[in-house]
């Protein structure tokens, strides 16, 4: 089981009053590390484009 799996494993105990709360910590997270997405995304939107570039340095 990944991570992600065992988190909505954990929110489905969570009762629901206490939801919004796991929503506000989860939104809290997103704008604490906002680069961390945009970094994944831009490399996804490279990837065709530059894949040979990135398995040689992945193989050096």
């Amino acid at each position: 089981m990944n991570t992600k799996e065992q988190i909505i494993q954990e929110i489905e105990q969570v009762p629901e009053a206490l939801l919004k709360e796991v929503l506000e910590f989860v939104r809290a997270l997103k704008v604490k590390h906002p680069s961390e997405g945009k970094a994944f995304k831009a490399y996804l939107e490279s990837e065709e484009k530059w894949s040979g570039v990135y398995r040689r340095l992945a193989d050096s």
